[in-house]
């Protein structure tokens, strides 16, 4: 059974301090519901909407960022549906069909996936408004009754849709995690805001109905609520019945998508242009304008970290997806050559260890110079692998001074062979039966190898352990011939 796969990502433009068609404040997060709203965002008689121009210049940052074909102009119509969050009764947006347009068509994204390119295709960018929040106190299904905030509604928004092009949550992960990857590097959104990125998804078995599953807050949501849906009708299918054509809300604490309505045709919500915007002509002289603003983006980033620091694709791609790891890399490279081993230390140890100590990249600070000072201690053998992977937490919470650390602990690598010597020789005896084994088999040694790397709490030097562990074991061998 083929699976389809197609997103509708919701960008915040939180980049921005007003909202889409006022000067309200847009920064919403914290205030008491109600209070960032003027009569304007509020839909009240007699009042008249103004574009926000920067949002209009986001958009088409965005949209050449994402390859797209840009219009001439941009269109403002009204999405007539009735719900409590539209204070208006109507979203203003745009809509892709005759005698309309969107800002942006036809653009692509690249990622990489199980080695391979493969190409999303983004069918339209919209600028629109954002609706209300509505609380469903106690749950969306259990509620009895819910409350409407009106602080979000009118904050600027993007609506980015791809084509069916994904066939599994993971290329949808991949897929929003490069997504999300670009719109940082433009500087335009803070994903970590609450509610600044949410993703409506659409998911079909080939020749079957078409499901949307509605405001998906997180990447890590959207391939949970994807994983269940392809399981929840594939199950249908298979028992003879029929995909309903409906809409679904992802409950994160259950796991579960539940029904919220049946789904909506384009007919229904009876698109109009909006009488109070009239269309904006996008002059070629402000887009080249906005064009020589944009940053270098991750693809071309990749491909310039793999030339000058010789990294093969996937390590290039998993740093640069991450902006502030891969300006930490650079600053790190500034003063540490061996970049590979740099590559990996940061995309192992010292990323797991930032997620397992929830610190915000963006907000903590740690010297490069700490890093590195970990790496040049085990490039001398001064420090094994282990212990450096032991140190890194303290590292990177700033707690130790690391020579004075490793000497107050015993950290150094053991590697004074007449030390080492009499660690293995009681290792030697200790074992009988491994010698015996090792005699027989030279890849048996490596038991015997980890008894000394406990005896020493993993700071004996491997390699000089195995060197003086041959040499005993060929004495033991002439001593039977």
């Amino acid at each position: 059974m083929e699976v389809l796969i197609g997103l509708e990502i919701h960008v915040q433009l939180t980049a921005l301090t007003s909202k889409l068609f006022c000067p309200t404040y847009s920064s919403y997060r914290g205030g008491s519901p109600n209070t960032y709203v003027c009569p304007i965002c509020l839909g009240l008689p007699g009042t008249l909407p103004v574009v926000n121009r920067r949002a209009i210049e986001y958009a088409i940052a965005v949209a050449k960022a994402l390859n797209c074909e840009l219009s001439d102009r941009i269109i403002f119509v009204r999405k007539h549906y009735f719900y409590p969050d539209l204070p208006k009764n109507y979203q203003i947006t745009q809509y892709d069909g005759p005698g309309f347009t969107s800002i942006a068509r036809n653009g692509h994204v690249k990622i990489l996936i199980n080695g391979k390119t493969k190409i999303v295709r983004i069918r339209r960018i919209n600028i629109e408004e954002d609706p209300g929040k509505i609380h469903y106190i106690g749950g969306i299904e259990e509620a009895q009754y819910s409350l409407v905030d009106y602080n979000r509604s009118g904050v600027p928004l993007l609506e980015i849709v791809t084509e069916p092009d994904m066939s599994s949550p993971k290329e949808a992960r991949v897929f929003l995690d490069k997504l999300i990857a670009i719109l940082e590097y433009l500087d335009v959104v803070d994903t970590a805001l609450e509610g600044s990125f949410r993703v409506d998804a659409n998911i079909s078995i080939r020749d079957y109905g078409r499901v949307e599953v509605k405001n998906i807050n997180s990447i890590k949501d959207v391939e949970k609520a994807l994983t269940y849906e392809i399981v929840r009708q594939k199950r249908i299918i298979e028992q003879g019945g029929t995909i309903a054509r409906e809409t679904r809300h992802w409950d994160d604490k259950k796991g579960i998508t539940v029904p919220l309505r049946a789904k909506e045709f384009e007919e229904d919500y009876r698109y109009f242009p909006d009488p109070d915007l009239p269309p904006i002509k996008i002059s070629t002289e402000m887009i080249n304008k906005i064009i020589s603003t944009i940053p270098e983006l991750p693809d071309q980033r990749i491909e310039r970290i793999m030339v000058q620091y010789g990294l093969d694709e996937y390590r290039s791609t998993v740093l640069v997806l991450n902006k502030w790891l891969v300006d930490f890399f650079e600053e790190c490279a500034k003063i540490y050559s061996n970049y590979k081993r740099l590559a990996d230390i940061l995309i192992t140890d010292f990323l797991r260890w930032i997620k397992e100590l929830s610190l915000d990249l963006k907000k903590f600070s740690v010297k490069p110079q700490s890093i590195v000072k970990l790496l040049e201690l085990l490039d001398k053998g001064i420090l094994s692998i282990k212990m450096v992977k032991e140190l890194m937490p303290h590292v990177i919470k700033g707690e130790i001074n690391i020579d004075e650390y490793i000497e107050s602990k015993g950290y150094i690598r053991i590697y004074d062979e007449q030390h080492l010597e009499q660690i293995i020789l009681e290792a030697v005896k200790e074992n009988p039966k491994a010698v015996e084994d090792a005699l027989k088999n030279p890849k048996a040694i490596n038991f015997l190898i980890g008894e000394v790397m406990k005896k020493t709490s993993g700071k004996a030097d491997p390699q000089k352990t195995r060197d003086i562990l041959l040499k005993i074991l060929e004495k033991i061998r002439d001593m039977k011939r």
